[in-house]
């Protein structure tokens, strides 16, 4: 059942390590929701071992996970005293498939528990992270990674997931949790297994089911997950066009503006009363980060709202300094814009990118990358004709993707997100060549919140400074 004091402002989980164990904790030091993002922790950890681990954080995080012994093997992987020097390549880390290896499931559950941990040590206030429904291979380690820390929240969008209520219950009562994954021109249903004790045997400690959140953009798909018990959520997340990140096509037939971007009409809007109908509470997200519209939403019927960019920019976020600046300056200036591009993400999703210098936002700069495709969190499963497995991404090599059997068409405009937002946060790849990955960052394009509080804090302000005035206490 719902928590009878549900949190006012949920803050998104976004990016790779944008959403920080820091910026979570921050939040719900200010009693809301402070979310982590549950995308590719297990490289985080990893590459941040290998600088060195400054501070010591991972490292005491790791202290704590209930295997001493799968930690251990961890740190012996990836931990480098002093950092890797800065012009070596981060060691490669092993990819989540369908069937993956003992070693890729540990760094997975690892390196998510480390982040919850981290966001909840020394407190008693609520920590959530957000999955997206996408990057299927990776959420059932991701999951049970972040319940072997109590994480109190998932937070799911980026398609439709049915399934996730029941993985949590099973996890919660030590059993195995099974996922069906999507697979291109499959023949028969395939299916990723994770079972706890094989993992942990006696060290698995009794773990508390967290609330899930389902992140929709319209209301039917809200109705279908209510309908049946073992689908249905703890509550919704009811996204707006104009929302960060990853957001839902237009529906029906895609339609592009003179800017080339998607146009959203009344059919994308969801109807808030149906989805109250629900009776679950639900949250609004996109075009909701001032404290008018925060009550507008309380009005509404809504428990509160989510919110990304505020906390993008805030000091505790894990983009890189350089580029949070470059983000502050521009809205300083009224001059930053945040573009929906329709054809960057391999995922098939818009995806929303801030047009800031020496970023891949520039097309010059994209062009000039070599196409390379080696982290694979955003890869689509595909079946071979003899039943057997590849794995192909639209942003890899032309010549290797359509010997996969991918699209020519699919290739168009695609970009490599996955190493763009790895170097967002400072952890880019650096090739044999010297070349060093560049950031692609991504926002809201709703900026009237943040041009407000840049008003009020010129240099900048920290989470619990934007949770406060979303809250309507004095600056």
């Amino acid at each position: 059942m719902p928590q009878p004091n549900p949190p006012v402002v949920i803050q998104g989980g976004m990016g790779i390590a944008v959403s920080s164990w820091q910026l979570a904790r921050e939040v719900s030091l200010a009693g809301q929701l402070g979310v982590v993002s549950g995308t590719a922790l297990d490289g985080v950890l990893a590459r941040t071992l290998s600088d060195g681990d400054e501070g010591g954080h991972m490292r005491r995080a790791l202290a704590h996970f209930p295997s001493p012994a799968m930690a251990q093997r961890v740190l012996d992987s990836y931990f480098i005293e002093g950092g890797r020097e800065s012009d070596k390549p981060y060691r490669p880390h092993p990819t989540l498939t369908i069937s993956p290896g003992r070693a890729a499931i540990e760094l997975s559950l690892v390196g998510n528990f480390a982040e919850v941990w981290l966001a909840k040590e020394g407190h008693d206030g609520v920590v959530g992270i957000n999955m997206l429904e996408k990057i299927q291979t990776a959420n059932a380690s991701a999951i049970l990674g972040a319940m072997l820390a109590d994480v109190d929240y998932v937070i799911m969008g980026a398609g439709v997931p049915r399934e996730i209520p029941r993985l949590l219950t099973e996890f919660a009562s030590g059993r195995t949790g099974h996922l069906t994954i999507d697979v291109a021109g499959a023949t028969k249903v395939h299916r990723a297994s994770l079972d706890p004790v094989t993992y942990l045997g006696h060290e698995l400690p009794k773990l508390r089911r967290p609330q899930f959140l389902a992140i929709v953009s319209v209301h039917v798909l809200a109705t279908y997950l209510n309908k049946d018990p073992e689908i249905r959520p703890d509550g919704f997340v009811v996204e707006g066009p104009r929302a960060g990140g990853h957001s839902a096509p237009p529906r029906g037939k895609m339609v592009l503006d003179d800017d080339g971007e998607p146009v959203y009409g009344p059919r994308d809007d969801a109807d808030l009363a149906k989805v109250a109908e629900t009776g679950l509470p639900f949250w609004l997200a996109g075009a909701y980060a001032t404290p008018e519209k925060v009550a507008e939403a309380l009005a509404a019927g809504a428990a509160g709202v989510q919110i990304g960019t505020l906390f993008a920019m805030a000091s505790e976020s894990g983009l890189r300094p350089d580029l949070k600046a470059q983000l502050v300056s521009q809205l300083a200036d009224d001059t930053l814009v945040v573009r929906n591009d329709p054809r960057a993400s391999p995922t098939g999703f818009p995806f929303k990118v801030a047009e800031l210098t020496d970023t891949l936002s520039e097309d010059s700069n994209y062009e000039a990358r070599e196409r390379i495709c080696d982290l694979g969190y955003l890869r689509t499963p595909a079946e071979r004709p003899d039943g057997s497995i590849s794995y192909r991404c639209a942003s890899e090599p032309a010549h290797m993707y359509l010997k996969k059997g991918g699209d020519e068409a699919e290739l168009v405009g695609r970009k490599c997100l996955c190493n763009a937002l790895f170097a967002n946060i400072g952890l880019g790849q650096v090739r044999r060549s010297g070349y060093v990955e560049e950031a692609a960052v991504t926002l809201g394009q709703d900026l009237d919140g943040a041009r407000r509080l840049i008003a009020c804090y010129p240099g900048g302000w920290t989470a619990g400074q934007a949770v406060s005035w979303l809250l309507g206490r004095p600056v």
